[in-house]
């Protein structure tokens, strides 16, 4: 049954109206398929930059869009409210080998092409720094296999991903949750995020700027927060972890990824790590802090008997707030 909102007849004249143009049309076709700047848009559709911000400020306007500014950019999507539900029928009905929007979406492909090869510019410049410290742990194909292991296969409503990074988990994750929005604070590894997401065709999951210790998410919104090799650059990692409690839904579940304590200090300066891992009891009393029951923790020990190495430890918390229409699972039955 069809529960979305329904919309006044003033409101669907109005989305109409404002549908009923051909570049906004366009521009709804385009947003359809992922996320666009301005830039982007004139560099598709061959117009300049005042008329194209004067089209989305219109569909931005009447609800059809959304806007996120990140920095010195605004990126469009389509609005996720019943105005963008309109824009999304609308849509369906529109016929997409007309030669117009076939067109565009070759000119979208070619935008994101050259997109895709900055990143992995950008990413192949850190790569050497980040092989370094991989290195020192155990393969991240083994970290990745432990972390679906302690989340489990249940699928999930909704995910976010903090300092997301490449925007790793978010493709980890992607069979199981039906929506997912990363965050991050560097423009530069949005970028990457944002080029490999539209690599696999992930339409469910979004990158975001973002501040860790003030997220500019509603409360209570997400199923799975996850935390990923972040908390060691941050200064107050237990004012971060509160901070994400806050977006946790009644009996959903925070995720941490990091080090156990170690010795490294050269990662402080070659690395930017600001704290050498985390002890169970620190990590247990700023869950505790925050609202939260830890669960379970793995920890994952590399075979090699190297004294510089690092143990990746895995928290898993859960928000003690019962769902009522939910099963309440134990810690027993968290894996599934």
């Amino acid at each position: 049954m069809d529960t979305a909102p329904l919309l006044s007849a003033d409101q669907l004249l109005a989305g109409l109206r404002t549908v009923g143009e051909e570049t906004r049309l366009r521009l709804l076709a385009l947003l359809a398929d992922g996320e666009l700047t301005v830039k982007d848009a004139t560099a598709i559709l061959g117009q300049s930059q005042p008329r194209i911000s004067r089209h989305l400020k219109l569909l931005t306007e009447a609800g059809l869009v959304q806007r996120f500014p990140e920095g010195a950019w605004v990126y469009y999507r389509l609005g996720d409210g019943p105005m963008g539900d309109l824009a999304r029928l609308l849509l369906t009905r529109l016929d997409p080998d007309e030669a117009l929007f076939s067109a565009d979406r070759v000119r979208l492909a070619a935008t994101r092409r050259a997109k895709a090869e900055e990143a992995a510019a950008y990413f192949a410049n850190r790569a050497k720094t980040w092989d370094q410290e991989r290195s020192l742990h155990v393969p991240e194909e083994a970290v990745e296999k432990a972390i679906r292991e302690a989340v489990g296969t249940r699928p999930f409503d909704a995910m976010l991903d903090l300092g997301t990074g490449t925007g790793s988990l978010l493709s980890l994750f992607s069979d199981q949750y039906a929506r997912a929005l990363g965050l991050d604070a560097s423009h530069d590894m949005l970028a990457v995020a944002r080029a490999n997401l539209d690599r696999q065709g992930l339409r469910h999951a979004q990158v975001r700027h973002g501040d860790i210790y003030a997220l500019n998410v509603p409360k209570e919104s997400f199923d799975l927060i996850a935390i990923h090799q972040v908390l060691h650059y941050l200064d107050d990692p237990g004012r971060a972890i509160g901070e994400a409690a806050r977006a946790l839904r009644p009996g959903g579940r925070m995720l941490i990824v990091d080090f156990a304590p170690h010795g490294l200090e050269f990662l402080r300066d070659a690395h930017a790590h600001r704290r050498l891992g985390f002890a169970q009891d620190q990590m247990r009393r700023w869950l505790r802090e925050a609202g939260l029951d830890l669960v379970k923790t793995r920890d994952l020990v590399p075979d090699s008997h190297d004294k510089e190495h690092l143990t990746v430890t895995i928290w898993l918390a859960r928000d003690p707030r019962v769902v009522s229409d939910l099963p309440v699972l134990n810690p027993a039955q968290e894996v599934a």
